[in-house]
């Protein structure tokens, strides 16, 4: 048992960080059975998202989520699910205003 504040507030933080971690991982689970239970676009979709849901947590390495993500997708393709077409995103491009040099600061620019 903690004695020193710090390490009563970190014990505390475990606790927390311990059980939103499990519910990512409740998550993932619930979604990979829902997928394999009915494959379907939608259900892929829903595991995948939670894979990357734990990558952005650092609950998963990168490449773990990719190869599960792959073996998902192999499974939807042998159980002959349509898959989405994944549509491309316009990246939003706002131009920023240019700041002109005025005559005075070309000048002292120049010397």
């Amino acid at each position: 048992m903690p004695i020193i504040k710090s390490a009563k507030k970190a014990a505390r933080q475990a606790e927390k960080r311990t059980e939103h971690n499990q519910q990512i991982k409740k998550d993932i689970k619930a979604a990979l059975k829902a997928f394999r239970k009915n494959p379907s676009s939608e259900t892929l979709a829903k595991a995948q998202s939670e894979y990357d849901k734990a990558v952005k947590k650092d609950l998963m390495k990168k490449n773990t989520a990719a190869r599960r993500k792959a073996k998902l997708h192999a499974m939807a393709k042998a159980a002959e699910v349509k898959l989405a077409k994944k549509t491309a995103k316009q990246p939003a491009t706002a131009k920023k205003p240019v700041a002109k040099k005025t005559e005075s600061k070309a000048k002292a620019t120049k010397k």
